[in-house]
């Protein structure tokens, strides 16, 4: 039987991740990076693809989990006829390597619990060789290597090309598990004393939550959303990876599977603001200086996404050999995406890079120079059509949403000019960009019939993205045009109480077969939208319902299907927890942060 994909539970150590199902089987899991190939791929395939269960003989689905509060530390927990055993499972902040720990406990009576390890590297398609080593297990293939051991030990026996363990747990008792990868060609590194770790790792979560300077309603979903968002957060270089995996389908046995476990710049603004605001500085920065990075060189060729280091080349190829989830196949790693032209993108950089100097980051001397270079670039190039914010690959069109974000830029580098005198730059050139874009937009990307903005120039098609034009400061909230294209999208883009980001009926826009579900960031941003508008009980009561789709930990994937009241598309989402966060400051923000 098929888990779904909210029955799935997040734990990294902000370089990589795993996701832990209810029945205690790690169903993910890619090492030593994000975007490595995954070891365990049973979430993309079967058990024949690699995974790692832990759980009492007999039992299926655990009773109840949770994280302990304000860390990523996950407790289940079965009742059997025998007693009461609880599975900890997380991934301590490495040092040398990537450790994945699993401690077992028995909390009443005498449970005998079972293991199966089955490693499959490079996406469930090769077996390792394993040995015993000092009555530890290495598991070794090509260029990855394992080790696994237990504390105190537990007998382990080979079967069926996997590793089988059975013991029992008293009332009391513990027994850990730490499975360490390293590259097979170097030394094993030191091995973690898998109890202090917990410690530390609860002790660093704890402390690093309470930084929040948020204290409104639902402060747990706020703390949960920003706590994950720290987990898909690439440490060495500050990138935040949109989600931590790939080909989780966005309609059940479709083929819109996309790989997501990249840095997408279309996030940009909104992950810096939620940072700042939430009063996370020291990641802020950290972001920032990634996106200056990624973004440097010639403005032609600015990507719409780039690797945990700042990589460019992402080439999109498909694995033949797994089934996908629920039979949604193709699998893909990698995206075709990066190559697309999006003009969005510079407004969202020059947007972030200006949030930042005006939070009061450190300013970077370069930071400038690399606003100007994007704008005398875009003072053409955003006449051009693109693919626009969704990335659909049809027809380029002239996105509306794209070219509000040109407005962004030359906005942005306009009120920078004019609040500095000793910047320069094109000040005369900016703003007449500035004024023709908005000039353009509003005859061509407006509907007087239905009073709404449209998807594209010439269109009837409407998108989720116009949602955001008083956000940004195109138009004001009260102005008529604004408020009917909110009502707009409600009407055409509604999906039981939730909204779709666009229609996917145009086939010159988008020509891939199927459909998707609600698009949980859209929703994020209708409540906004109604807030600016004064539609405060609205924009509320949307927002409760988006908390209450959250998964029993809290945890949102990139869609949700409100039929049958389940989650689609990779999980877990950056975009749909910035989403949550970002609404809970814009509705609550003012009244109680402190």
């Amino acid at each position: 039987m098929y888990p779904h994909i909210e029955d799935y539970a997040l734990i990294g150590d902000e370089q990589t991740a795993g996701l832990v199902g209810r029945d205690g089987s790690v169903d993910w899991l890619c090492l030593p990076r994000f975007d490595s190939p995954a070891c365990f791929a049973r979430l993309l395939g079967g058990q024949e693809n690699g995974h790692w269960r832990i759980a009492p003989r007999g039992a299926r689905l655990c009773t109840r989990r949770a994280y302990r509060t304000d860390t990523l530390v996950l407790d289940s927990e079965w009742d059997t006829p025998e007693g009461t055993v609880r599975v900890t499972d997380f991934m301590p902040q490495r040092d040398q390597a990537p450790d994945l720990v699993r401690i077992v406990e028995g909390l009443d009576g005498r449970v005998i619990v079972r293991g199966e390890l089955r490693l499959r590297f490079d996406y469930g398609s090769i077996v390792p060789w394993v040995r015993r080593t000092n009555g530890h297990r290495v598991a070794v293939a090509g260029p990855d290597a394992v080790w696994l051991r237990s504390h105190p030990p537990v007998r382990t026996w080979g079967k069926d090309f996997a590793t089988h363990s059975e013991f029992t747990v008293d009332k009391g008792e513990k027994v850990a598990f730490v499975l360490t990868w390293y590259p097979s060609h170097q030394p094993r590194p030191d091995l973690i004393d898998p109890f202090e770790a917990l410690d530390a790792s609860v002790e660093d979560w704890r402390a690093w939550a309470a930084r929040c300077r948020y204290r409104g309603p639902h402060r747990d979903a706020v703390v949960r959303s920003l706590i994950t968002l720290k987990a898909l957060t690439y440490a060495p270089t500050g990138g935040i990876v949109a989600a931590p995996t790939t080909s989780l389908p966005e309609l059940m046995g479709g083929v819109r599977n996309w790989d997501y476990r990249y840095s997408w710049l279309r996030d940009s603004t909104l992950t810096l603001g939620a940072l700042l605001a939430a009063g996370y500085l020291e990641e802020a920065e950290s972001w920032r200086d990634w996106l200056l990075r990624a973004v440097a060189g010639d403005p032609a060729d600015l990507q719409i996404m780039y690797g945990l280091s700042g990589e460019r080349r992402l080439p999109e190829y498909e694995l033949s050999w797994l089934p996908g989830f629920h039979g949604s196949a193709p699998v893909r790693v990698g995206n075709e995406a990066v190559k697309q032209l999006q003009l969005d993108v510079y407004g969202e950089v020059i947007d972030s890079l200006t949030l930042a100097q005006r939070s009061g980051l450190p300013a970077k001397p370069h930071m400038w120079r690399v606003q100007c270079a994007l704008m005398e670039f875009l003072r053409t190039a955003w006449r051009q059509p693109d693919q626009g914010l969704w990335e659909v690959r049809g027809t380029p069109r002239h996105f509306v949403y794209s070219k509000v974000m040109a407005w962004v830029a030359a906005d942005r580098a306009v009120r920078a000019l004019e609040g500095n005198p000793r910047l320069e730059g094109d000040l005369k050139g900016w703003r007449a960009m500035r004024d023709e874009v908005h000039r353009e937009v509003c005859e061509r990307g407006y509907d007087a019939e239905r009073n709404t903005f449209t998807q594209y120039y010439g269109s009837r098609s409407l998108d989720a993205s116009l949602l955001l034009i008083p956000r940004v400061g195109f138009l004001p909230p009260d102005d008529h045009r604004v408020r009917g294209t909110i009502d707009a999208v409600c009407a055409d883009l509604a999906h039981h109480g939730f909204l779709r980001r666009y229609s996917t009926e145009d086939s010159e826009v988008d020509p891939l077969p199927g459909g998707e579900g609600a698009f949980i960031v859209c929703s994020f941003w209708l409540a906004q939208a109604l807030h600016q508008c004064g539609r405060i009980q609205e924009a509320r009561e949307l927002f409760e319902r988006l908390v209450g789709i959250s998964n029993d930990l809290g945890l949102l994937a990139e869609e949700y299907d409100p039929v049958n009241g389940r989650q689609l598309g990779n999980f877990p989402q950056a975009f749909s927890h910035l989403g949550l966060v970002g609404t809970a400051l814009a509705l609550y923000g003012d009244e109680t942060a402190g």
